[in-house]
């Protein structure tokens, strides 16, 4: 493989850190070639590193430059052309039709922000650059939080790749004596010392004024404190007399730019601090990770991919002075914390944010790239997926991802359009192509231009809660067949249908304009026969949502200690949602939850499925509970809700995919049945636990609690029904292959 890599040749910090660090690694493996437009440091240390490098000035006739550089491009061979920065985007957008080359740009920073205080270089450079990064062919971003930005302002989410900066993590070498070393800066501190460090420019957007008023309010609580500040700006005398002003002037040592390397910096530091307003993924907190040190830091950029809060370190929101205080005092007061947060940083940095991974994943960059350029041209193409999305219910947006995981199985290079209530918040969380339900004419457009419509998952075909949502629907259904789609039911549930209106007008438009149903259960196939529809495909497979897999242990840690629920504790998990009479039986889930605790050990923690509606009902059911209990009213997506429930001993559950999460971990269940979807998934486990929430009553739901209790010593027989189920749902994906394949 051989790259180009455009670079203006004047680049500092982290963006010339990671140019120079991934070509010198990159060139181990392909062909990385350097070209620079002008001569100069960058060039000169792109050269020592033995990176293969060019200088092409041109001074400012661009068709010059784009005249040489597509001669050069044609006689090198070269494959892909990678830029970094304005003027390489600027050209590599020019390059484009000359080269027929794929033309990628890794975006260091925020390209609104690169000309602060410089309205002239951002009136001009500023937007060319804007325009430039809009006419490549893909972007990547320093951080996923990069990328959110960028697809925030409209960039097309499927063209995007993400990569972290990695550094070397070497054996960090004896250092000298520390005391010696912090005595030479000018810090005031002996051998009890807890050293808090910064290595920054002293510049607003890295909020040291935050740091020094957090590290007051700490240094109140604990006398052991210092502050060592390396590093020098225009706000020097600034932060110097706010110290003052706070009266820890002897105790914070600003050592200015330190020379000789960072090594010893670093290494006279117990605790690592960053306290920026904006930032993309900051070599600062990798370089303390190398070292071993605890961490504190602002939530922004990509820093939250490396902490996981009270896990391997603290995050606070940028300019919260008081939570920053209050996570440099407990580490100061915890040797043993501070040993065990740097620790398990430096385990998760080394795995996730080495070099060796950062230029793995470039390569796997390249490779992707060049799949999807080399792919052939079609009028028609990819999967318009329809479905009960972005409202919130983390079950409805786990079959979302858990299709469209199984149709990039299928080709990584599918395009794929989502119908969505948020469109942004899809796009953002997916990373594919979204539209808003009301937009007619889009999504009527994408189905005109895509190969097969999955109805996607979920009991779609229903009218309990709203008949307007089973007429859109069969309405999508209709227009997609119309369209020239093939049409995909996935892995869906069907009814209740109550009308006899709408049962004969179901029936008609699955008759007509479906291929294949793939259905959840088997109530749903006797709900299909009983509305006589019988023209499509009718197969029996599972909810897609089985095939989700957890979290990694860390995210699942921090997301339960930040809801203050211990991670050593027995637990039973309530999933409860606002249903008709709900307030009447609400005393009695609180009742359960209390016999839970006083006769199993478990305490009570309640999960909101739904974030937007769920947390009143947990609220309700526990307003008057007396035992210790726990909430997770925002649990993120579904994997952090399977890590989180897979810590429960039992889970009770109104909803659906709390329930089907938990069985995929092999936890016993207590269904309450608000639908019949309910009990028709755990009927096809083999589940005999369960109640109607009409009839259900505190004595019904004690003893199907002890009963749940008594197996979680056995699990087998639950966990084989699931496998079953997991091997089923796989006949999702080949319906949807062969339906692609034989699409015209």
């Amino acid at each position: 493989m051989k790259v180009i890599h455009l670079i203006s040749g004047g680049d500092s910090g982290g963006a010339k850190t990671h140019v120079l660090s991934l070509l010198e690694h990159l060139n181990q493996t392909i062909t990385a070639q350097l070209v620079c437009f002008r001569d100069g440091p960058f060039a000169k240390e792109a050269r020592e590193r033995g990176i293969p490098t060019e200088v092409m000035g041109g001074g400012n006739n661009l068709l010059r430059i784009r005249r040489e550089l597509t001669a050069y491009i044609r006689e090198g061979g070269f494959e892909l052309i990678h830029c970094h920065g304005s003027r390489a985007n600027m050209i590599g957008s020019m390059l484009r039709k000359t080269t027929g080359l794929p033309v990628c740009s890794t975006v260091h920073s925020d390209y609104k922000l690169d000309y602060m205080g410089r309205p002239l270089s951002h009136l001009t450079f500023g937007t060319i650059n804007a325009r430039a990064l809009r006419k490549l062919d893909y972007r990547i971003g320093v951080s996923d939080a990069m990328v959110d930005l960028l697809i925030s302002r409209g960039f097309p989410p499927d063209r995007f790749y993400t990569i972290y900066n990695g550094i070397e993590f070497t054996p960090v070498s004896p250092q000298g004596d520390r005391l010696e070393y912090l005595h030479g800066l000018g810090l005031d501190a002996d051998e009890d010392s807890v050293v808090v460090g910064i290595a920054a420019r002293l510049n607003p957007v890295k909020d040291i004024s935050t740091l020094i008023r957090g590290f007051a309010k700490a240094y109140g609580q604990c006398r052991r404190l210092r502050l060592l500040i390396a590093g020098d700006g225009e706000e020097r005398k600034k932060l110097e007399d706010l110290a003052r002003q706070l009266e820890v002037e002897d105790k914070v040592c600003f050592a200015g730019w330190i020379s000789g390397g960072m090594e010893r910096f670093y290494s006279a530091l117990d605790v690592n601090a960053l306290t920026s307003l904006s930032e993309t993924f900051p070599y600062a907190l990798t370089e303390g990770a190398r070292f071993h040190l605890a961490t504190v830091a602002s939530a922004v950029g990509g820093i939250p991919a490396l902490i996981d809060t009270d896990v391997n370190g603290y995050l606070f929101q940028p300019g919260d002075a008081d939570a920053l205080g209050d996570a440099l005092a407990a580490l100061a007061e915890d040797d043993r914390l501070r040993r065990d947060m740097g620790e398990k940083l430096f385990q998760k940095a080394s795995e996730q944010f080495s070099i060796g991974h950062t230029v793995s994943t470039q390569l796997g960059i390249y490779q992707d790239i060049l799949r999807r350029h080399a792919r052939p041209k079609a009028k028609r193409d990819g999967v318009v997926i329809c479905g009960a999305y972005g409202r919130g219910n983390a079950g409805d947006d786990a079959i979302l991802e858990a299709i469209l995981e199984e149709m990039r199985g299928i080709d990584p290079d599918m395009p794929m359009t989502v119908l969505s209530r948020n469109p942004k918040e899809t796009r953002l969380t997916y990373r594919v192509a979204a539209v808003h339900r009301s937009n007619v004419p889009v999504w009527l457009w994408a189905m005109a231009h895509s190969r097969l419509y999955i109805n996607g998952g979920g009991s779609l075909i229903q009218d309990v809660t709203s008949r307007r949502s089973l007429w859109f629907y069969l309405i999508n259904i209709a227009q997609a067949k119309r369209l020239g789609c093939r049409v995909q039911m996935y892995g869906c549930g069907i009814g209740p249908v109550t009308r006899e209106s709408h049962r004969r007008l179901a029936a008609d438009i699955l008759n007509r304009c479906v291929d294949v149903v793939t259905l959840r259960e088997p109530d749903s196939l006797a709900e299909l026969k009983s509305m006589n529809v019988v023209r499509p495909r009718i197969l029996l497979t599972a909810d897609p949502a089985l095939t989700l897999a957890p979290a990694g242990d860390d995210k699942v840690d921090s997301l339960l200690l930040q809801a203050g629920v211990p991670l050593d504790g027995r637990y039973i998990c309530f999933a409860l949602r606002r249903w008709k009479d709900f307030e009447k039986k609400a005393p009695a889930f609180a009742a359960a939850a209390k016999y839970a605790y006083e006769t199993h050990g478990l305490t009570p923690v309640f999960l909101a499925v739904e974030k937007y509606q769920d947390p009143a009902a947990a609220a309700m059911a526990a307003q008057e509970l007396t035992v210790p209990h726990y909430f997770l009213n925002d649990v993120g997506g579904a994997g952090t809700i399977i890590g989180a429930l897979a810590r429960m001993q039992v889970v009770v559950s109104m909803r659906l995919h709390a329930l089907i999460f938990a069985a995929g971990q092999g936890i016993p269940l207590v269904g309450v049945v608000y639908d019949p979807k309910v009990s028709a998934f755990l009927r096809y486990i083999g589940q005999d636990l369960f109640v109607d929430l009409a009839d259900m009553t505190k004595a019904q739901l004690c003893g199907m609690i002890d009963r749940a209790a008594e197996r979680t010593e056995h699990p087998e027989q639950q966990e084989a029904a699931v496998a079953r189920l997991q091997e089923m749902e796989h006949r999702n994906v080949e319906v949807a292959r062969g339906l692609l394949e034989g699409a015209e």
